[in-house]
Order: C-alpha cells, then structure tokens, then sequence
C-alpha cells in the first residue's frame, strides 16, 4: 500500500475520539504495537464526524503590518512556512472559554489570531486555479507563540520550533464544510484581550492567499487529507498573561475564547 493510500484510509478511523482531547483511534487492521500512540482529531460542526488531523502548516507574516512589525519587508520575502506537531491543538468549543494553560521556559507569551483552512485532498504542484477544490473546511485557530525563545533562537540562527512548536499552541474551534461556509476570501478578523481590541483586519489583506499558500505548500511536500493550514496573523500580536481571556472572531463562525492559567 503506498503512502496516499496508506493516510486515505487510516485517516477515517475515528471510532472511540474524546471531543476535544487526542485519543488513540485504533483499527482491527493496523500492526500490533507496544503502546498506543494517541491520534488527534477536530469535531465536525453539524455532525457526529470527526477531522483526523494529519500535519498542521503555519504560514509566517502573511499580512504586510505584520510582517513590517516583525522587522520583515512584504514586498520581498517570498512565503514561508513552519508545522506544530499534532498534539499542539486544543479544541474549543463554541460558546465556552476554555482554560489555556501558560507554558514553560517563557516571560514572553503571545497571541496570533487566523483563519484554518482544513484539506480534503492531497497532492503535489496543485495549481492554484485548483486549490480550493482540496479544502475540506475551514475554521479559526490561535497560533500562540513564546516570542522571547523565538526571537532568542532566531537571533542564533538556530530553528525556533521551541518558540512555536509546544503542547496546545494551537486552540482551534470546530470545523464548517466548504459547502456550508464556502470559501472565506474577505471578512473581518479580530482578537480582544480583557474586552480591548488588539487585532482587527480583513481576510482579503493577506499576502497570499488559501489558494496560493496551497499551491506553494505543495511544491515542497506532498499534501494529504487531514493537512490543516494556519493561514497568517494580522499585525498587533502581544502579550498575555495568566488571568487574561483571549476572545477571537472571523466573520462566519463563532468566536473563540480561552483564559490563560
């Protein structure tokens, strides 16, 4: 069985998935193994599915204020990407305020908000004519940062995976079906700390777009079911504290609250 078809089937299993939680989905045909590694999954708004989250792509400065504030020039700086592992999503349900816990080793914690195209299909050197036909869904996401060990890594030219990449980086809200949502080009997106604005911009002020971000994605990796894709954060990005509540809104779906602890 190559690979393709490997994830195009292991990928459904979703018998036995806690909302909100990775839990092992295990099926009768897979290997004998010495413990179960946990799978993760996002619930499905409207139905009793779940999304199998294979790989989670963040795309870098992606909104020009964001970029200029992060010392980068988005007229040059092609687009560049970095992943989390699975295990960096903690799923929120809508209408709750989930407590997100403040991690180790930083002084210096941050919020991004975006918007999380989900795919349905994979491939490789996808058009971007065709790309959006291989979103499955969308949604919205913190990508939370621990800035200072990000920035300390960076200024070592050393990777800076530490500063991204930690357990439940990434908060996430349920899925909503292409066919339900269609495809979200433009709208508002904002963030609130405490009740005060901290982000507010517009989906259709993007560098690159869901599209072209697909399309450059797969020029380097081979893209699967199950992919998700952090699509950029607006400029303003700061910091929290244990105590504050984060709120974040994109047009179309509800928003999403979590409390630093």
């Amino acid at each position: 069985m190559d690979r393709r078809h490997f994830f195009q089937s292991t990928a459904l299993v979703t018998t036995g998935a806690v909302v909100g939680c990775a839990t092992p989905g295990m099926a009768q045909s897979q290997p004998k193994t010495p413990f179960a590694v946990p799978a993760t999954y996002i619930p499905i708004e409207g139905t009793d599915e779940m999304f199998p989250v294979r790989r989670i792509y963040c795309i870098g400065r992606n909104y020009a204020a964001h970029a200029r504030e992060m010392g980068s020039d988005p007229t040059r700086e092609p687009p560049f990407f970095f992943q989390k592992p699975t295990d960096a999503i903690q799923y929120v349900k809508a209408g709750t305020v989930a407590n997100h816990t403040y991690p180790p080793l930083t002084k210096n914690y941050h919020y991004e908000a975006e918007l999380v195209a989900v795919l349905g299909q994979g491939g490789r050197n996808i058009p971007k004519e065709k790309a959006l036909e291989h979103v499955y869904g969308y949604t919205l996401g913190l990508d939370m940062t621990r800035r200072d060990l990000q920035r300390g890594m960076g200024d070592q030219k050393k990777p800076w995976e530490i500063g991204k990449s930690f357990d439940q980086s990434a908060p996430i809200g349920a899925i909503r079906k292409v066919a339900q949502s269609g495809h979200f080009e433009q709208g508002s997106i904002w963030l609130k700390v405490n009740g005060v604005t901290k982000q507010n911009a517009n989906l259709n002020q993007m560098i690159w777009s869901v599209a072209e971000q697909i399309a450059q994605l797969s020029e380097a990796f081979e893209l699967f079911p199950g992919d998700i894709i952090y699509a950029g954060t607006p400029e303003n990005v700061g910091p929290v504290v244990r105590g504050d509540v984060i709120e974040m809104h994109v047009d179309g779906f509800p928003n999403l609250s979590v409390k630093i602890v």
